[in-house]
């Protein structure tokens, strides 16, 4: 049984235990979620290694870091190298987005190696075994059944992209950006027939029981540009993939539903209401959303921005941008700053919606920093290891270093350290 059908049952399972106390909730409440869709546990009979989580607006809002190669660019090893920074900065998910060379071993090896969910878009496989225009329902099928068979947990399939929908999106500035949704629209015009994803959805459904696959609906017409959003097309697509929620949940599938990409900051709140209100309140998983368009190189903060107001209004999980969003692959260190710019979006949401000892982290950075506990002010930093590399950096340019036993920063100094007068302040009123 899924996750879904043995919460309807009335019974705990171990993933529903794990993620109660991760989510400091009782496994009661955590039960009856998943049983009526609001929370899904990505969780794939095959994936061993898994610690599972639990993504839902009424949890800690999730981040999920893209990986993967390209065609023209990485390997399976930097990939695997993408995965290890992505887990210990803190991702909560990962996603294989990999074009190039041998996919299955490279999502074994991820497999392997991966302790959070894993997700991927078969799409990709499925144009790289079979070409741009010949496949169609088998293939589709005989990739999904493979992916799963290996362990993938959630898999993004863009079966709410209608044949209808193409016209609406082609009136666009810059048309459909999703890579899935334009191998489809262009798969569609070929051979003049419907999505093979939304025809052969009860099929990829009883794949995704059997191994408890859950199914992530794509947004393959989100707006790629401010130009783009909110229009006719996004919501078109919204309203069919609140649908097929529908769908998922009578056969007891999980599904979350993803998200816009580029959204001004005065449209975010409407966004994420539209598809509370249109996918019954499944868990809503979104790409930033980018907020301006014209700073490339610096994604990370405008889709971060984005993100952190997303969640704010309802968003169950960030995909996270990195500073080569819309210039490039991504490599390490980029995923190390997408990463720590959207763990940063998340809290900082979860700490606005007062959500269960969210700000105990902030509270106890905030005490180490009263008594100058380095230590411990890196020890409860987001990125810690960034935090002691630019306070020994500012150490190595003070003329005073050792002054005062650190007890200042080099931005004021001893004598300006309105810290370290607050103190002596406190200790006078003692008297």
């Amino acid at each position: 049984m899924t996750q879904m059908e043995i919460a309807r049952k009335g019974q705990i399972s171990d993933a529903v235990k794990i993620v109660a106390a991760k989510e400091k909730r009782s496994t009661e409440f955590i039960r009856r979620r998943v049983a009526d869709g609001r929370i899904v546990i990505p969780a794939n009979i095959n994936h061993t290694q898994l610690s599972p989580c639990g993504i839902g607006r009424e949890l800690f809002t999730k981040i999920n870091a893209n990986i993967g190669n390209s065609a023209v660019a990485s390997c399976g090893k930097a990939e695997r190298s993408k995965l290890e920074i992505a887990c210990r900065y803190g991702a909560d998910t990962v996603m294989d987005l990999s074009t190039g060379g041998d996919l299955g071993a490279i999502r074994r090896n991820l497999l392997a190696n991966c302790t959070i969910p894993l997700g991927t878009v078969p799409i990709y496989e499925v144009v790289a075994r079979f070409g741009g225009e010949n496949f169609g329902e088998k293939e589709i099928l005989q990739v999904i059944s493979e992916q799963a068979e290996q362990g993938v947990d959630y898999m993004t399939i863009h079966s709410g992209l209608l044949s209808k929908h193409v016209p609406l999106a082609l009136k666009r500035k810059l048309g459909i950006v999703s890579r899935g949704g334009a191998l489809l629209a262009a798969w569609m015009e070929k051979h003049k027939k419907e999505n093979p994803f939304y025809t052969a959805f009860d099929k990829i459904l009883d794949i995704c029981r059997q191994y408890d696959v859950t199914l992530s609906l794509g947004d393959g017409l989100r707006p790629g540009c401010l130009a783009d959003s909110s229009d006719a097309a996004q919501f078109a697509e919204l309203r069919t993939l609140g649908e097929l929620v529908d769908r998922c949940r009578k056969a007891g599938v999980q599904a979350m539903v993803e998200g816009p990409g580029h959204v001004p900051l005065n449209e975010i709140r409407m966004n994420m209401l539209k598809e509370r209100k249109l996918c019954g309140d499944a868990p809503f998983y979104i790409l930033g959303p980018v907020v301006t368009d014209c700073a490339p190189g610096y994604d990370h903060f405008t889709a971060g921005a984005g993100g952190m107001l997303g969640a704010f209004y309802g968003a169950a999980m960030l995909c996270y941008v990195t500073p080569k969003e819309h210039l490039g692959l991504p490599n390490p260190d980029d995923v190390r700053a997408g990463v720590v710019a959207f763990k940063i979006a998340a809290h900082a949401a979860d700490v606005a919606l007062k959500k269960p000892g969210a700000r105990a982290q902030d509270d106890a950075i905030s005490d180490a920093r009263q008594n100058f506990d380095w230590e411990a002010q890196f020890a409860n930093s987001i990125d810690p290891a960034r935090a002691r590399e630019l306070r020994e950096e500012a150490l190595r340019e003070s003329s005073s270093a050792s002054a005062h036993d650190g007890k200042y920063c080099t931005m004021c100094g001893p004598d300006f350290c309105s810290v370290r007068l607050s103190a002596k302040l406190k200790n006078l009123l003692k008297r």
